[in-house]
Order: C-alpha cells, then sequence, then structure tokens
C-alpha cells in the first residue's frame, strides 16, 4: 500500500509538472493536497477511475488579456490580466482579484487550486477561481488605479457575474479597487448585482468584511489553543504584514488579551517590546490605509520600537505567530528558531505562507499549526454571506455577520479535527483541511459526470 500510495503521488506530480512548466507556487500547492488524500484515493478506486483529482488540478478555464491604460502623463502603459476559473462544482467561481508585481499564471493558479478546498471548507455554495495583474497600484494615483481598474473589466465582464464568478479583493485589490470594477462593470452591463464582494456598505458591501479574514484566523487560533484548554489572554503574539488581515487579526488579539509585539512589510518588521497598543494599531491604520506609508514610520514614531531592515519578523520571542503578509514567507530556519523561542501555535493568515519545511518543522514538533485554506478562510466566508445578502436584497448587522463567521470558523476547525488527528491523537490540520475539502468537491463531480 506505501509503495502504491508513493508511486502514485510521484506519477501526479510528473503529470503536474509536465504540463505546466514553470510553475513552482502551483506544484506545491498540488503536492501538499496530494500528500493528504493520496492514501484515501488509492483506497476508493471509483475516485481513480475517474480521475477527480487530475480533474480538479485541471482549471476549466483560464481567461489572459491585455489590459492598456493611460498614466497621468498620457503616456500608454499595458500590463497583462488573468482569471483563473478553477472549478464550479458546487456553485459560481468565487475568489479574489490580487494587483501586484509579482502576479503571474502559475501565482494564481495556486491560488484557485486552494481556493476550491477553502471555499468547501465553508460550507457555502461557492467554487473557486482567483484573478489579478501584474499592475502595482503603488505609487500610483486614484485617477491611475480608476482608469486601469476599468480598462481591466472592460474585458473582464465578459467573464463573470452572479451566477457565474464572482471577484472580490486581495493583495493590492480594497474596497477602493474593488468599487471602480464593480462601477465599470455595472456600466457596461447596465444592472446592478452581487458580482463583486467587498462593495462599499453603501452598494451592497457586507459589515465586516474588511476585518473578515483577520478575525477568522484568530477565530480558528482560538479553537486550536482550546484543544489545550489555552487562550490567547497573556500571550505574546507576533504577526507579519500590515495590510487588512494582519490589523484586524491584531485587533481582535488585543481584545481577547494577547499582546501583538510585530508587523511587517517588504521593507523590513518592526518589533515593538511594550506591545502594539490599541492607539498604536489605529496609528498603523492611518500609516498603512490612508496615506499608504511604510511600517518602518512605527519605529519612527514610536521609539520603543526597533525596526529590522529586510528582515521578516520571526526571530521575536512570542507564543503564537499569524502569518499574514504573502506565500513562503516563513521558511525552515524561521519556522526552527519561532519553536526554539516557544512559539507553540501558528494560524495562517496568508494564503501558504509556510514553506514545506517550515511545515514539517511544525509538525515534528508537535506544534498547533493552521494552514491557510482552514485558518484564513473567514474572508471568502463573508463574501459568501455577502453573496446572500445581495441575492435577498437586505443586509445583516455586524453583530450578525460577526457571529455566522464564528460559527463557520468553529466548523471548519471541528471538521479539520474529525479528519485530520492521527493515531497518537495529534491533529494535522493540513490532512483534515485537505480531506475535508475534497469531499464535497469530489462528491459533486462524481455526481454531475464527466465535465
Amino acid at each position: 500500500m506505501k509503495n502504491q500510495v508513493s508511486r502514485y503521488i510521484e506519477d501526479f506530480m510528473a503529470g503536474i509538472q509536465s504540463r505546466n512548466p514553470a510553475e513552482p507556487e502551483f506544484y506545491q500547492a498540488v503536492h501538499e493536497v496530494v500528500e493528504s488524500l493520496a492514501p484515501f484515493i488509492v483506497e476508493n478506486p471509483v475516485l481513480m477511475k475517474n480521475k477527480i483529482l487530475e480533474r480538479m488540478a485541471e482549471p476549466e478555464r483560464v481567461i489572459m488579456f491585455r489590459v492598456p491604460w493611460l498614466d497621468d502623463r498620457g503616456e500608454v502603459q499595458i500590463n497583462r490580466g488573468f482569471r483563473v476559473q478553477m472549478n464550479s462544482a458546487i456553485g459560481p467561481y468565487k475568489g479574489g482579484i490580487r494587483f501586484h508585481a509579482s502576479v503571474n499564471l502559475g501565482i494564481l493558479k495556486f491560488l484557485a487550486f486552494e481556493q476550491v478546498f477553502k471555499n468547501s471548507l465553508t460550507s457555502l455554495p461557492m467554487g473557486g477561481g482567483k484573478g489579478g495583474s501584474d499592475f502595482n497600484p503603488k505609487g500610483k494615483s486614484d485617477n491611475e488605479v480608476m482608469k486601469f481598474c476599468q480598462s481591466f473589466i472592460t474585458e473582464l465582464h465578459r467573464h463573470i457575474g452572479p451566477n457565474l464568478d464572482v471577484p472580490a479583493g486581495d493583495i493590492g485589490v480594497g474596497g477602493r479597487e474593488v468599487a471602480y470594477m464593480f462601477g465599470q462593470y455595472k456600466r457596461l452591463r447596465n444592472e446592478f448585482t452581487g458580482t463583486f464582494t467587498g462593495k462599499g456598505l453603501d452598494f451592497g458591501g457586507s459589515p465586516l468584511r474588511p476585518e473578515a479574514t483577520g478575525f477568522g484566523t484568530v477565530y480558528f487560533a482560538q479553537e486550536m489553543l482550546k484543544t489545550r484548554n489555552d487562550s490567547f489572554k497573556g500571550k505574546t503574539v507576533a504577526i507579519s504584514g500590515s495590510g487588512n488581515v494582519a490589523q484586524y487579526a491584531a485587533q481582535k488579539v488585543i481584545e481577547l488579551g494577547g499582546t501583538v509585539v510585530t508587523f511587517s512589510d517588504s521593507n523590513g518588521s518592526i518589533y515593538d517590546p511594550k506591545g502594539i497598543t490599541t492607539e498604536k494599531l489605529e496609528y498603523v491604520m492611518m500609516l498603512k490605509n490612508a496615506i499608504r506609508g511604510r511600517i518602518k514610520e512605527y519605529a519612527e514614531k514610536y521609539p520603543e520600537a526597533e525596526y529590522w531592515e529586510g528582515s521578516r519578523p520571526w526571530k521575536a520571542k512570542c507564543d503564537i505567530a499569524l502569518p499574514c503578509a504573502t506565500q513562503n514567507e516563513l521558511n525552515g530556519d524561521d519556522a526552527q528558531v519561532l519553536v526554539e523561542n516557544g512559539c507553540y501555535c501558528v494560524a495562517e493568515g496568508a494564503n501558504m505562507p509556510s514553506t514545506p519545511e517550515a511545515i514539517k518543522v511544525f509538525h515534528d514538533r508537535k506544534i498547533l499549526y493552521g494552514p491557510g485554506k482552514a485558518a484564513n478562510a473567514g474572508g471568502v466566508a463573508v463574501s459568501g454571506l455577502e453573496m446572500s445578502q445581495n441575492s435577498m436584497r437586505l443586509q445583516w448587522t455586524p453583530e450578525e455577520v460577526d457571529a455566522k463567521l464564528h460559527s463557520i470558523m468553529i466548523n471548519i476547525h471541528e471538521t479539520c479535527v474529525k479528519n485530520g488527528t492521527d493515531a497518537s491523537g495529534y491533529v494535522n490540520y493540513v490532512n483534515g483541511a485537505n480531506i475535508s475539502g475534497f469531499h464535497k468537491v469530489a462528491n459533486a463531480m462524481l455526481a454531475q459526470g464527466l465535465v
């Protein structure tokens, strides 16, 4: 059996790499899932015969297009746009749009593949997709961002809709960008529908959508801690990133009695040994959201904080780590430093922020480790709730949305424990999330035939 499983994994990955050259992030995401699912698939001939996982790893549709736009100097700029519609077995494609210079097809395929499992875990009827562009909104004026977004949607509008594909925000795409894209979509289609999530509250958005991913990550970590009769109270927490996810994760940690000591951006990290208070967090929100500054400015305003140029925050001594920045930001050496410094709980607010080497360290040391597809599912969960509110033409209160979000994260944790507990009693949340997410999609694909 063991040899058969190993051979299945090897053959599967060889096929993935031959069909998808030079897409390392996609290989990484697929390999993690295949390792979890191979024993189950090998024992179920119907899954092998129908090649369910092979089909799940092949996008149903990939749209790639040019995005021409005029900058403020009147010069023509050209970027590349993408939408990867990965799987619609359980609902319309659902997933964010990312604007960042690093965006390419391989990264979006990895994100779309992860999204299929993440959306399934929420129990809401959403398939998986992802899109974006190599456009970087940093340093651009509002007018330039608007022109780019309008050009981007002028092409993409043909391929999205409330019952087809419902995009949201992601890195580089916040409320401003979603509003510009929604406005252009409405203009071109001459209709007002819930085709985007993450909209403003005045035009169909859901309360708590900006907070959802950060809050959800902390709710998931809270459930992991409960399995060891523990909580955030009195704990030191290291957080990477300084955007929405990091900010609202910090807010919830502070509410639950924890002390946040780090934030970061692409240039470096800050470490505040006295803790990032509510007042200091408000400064970070103003700095990053209003004036789009750099986290280095935090250390200039609060001299007790250290600024670590070009360094990630993982050397900070902490009990709990919440990686909330980007993929592969936490490697094996970082993981070793974290656990040696006493970290015993890691919950991912970003998508695939830990490398395979880091995950191995976490599992070898038997610490609590929640992968992104489970721990950061709160964002897409509230997006799904926004879709429901749009369909019913109503809006729930922030308290109602928060209660539903909390319930969804508790349910995701429970299903991960159910499918991820090994013979020793240790919960492998990676296996739990992958197996749980796979079941629903696989059953739907089998029922719908060869499509």
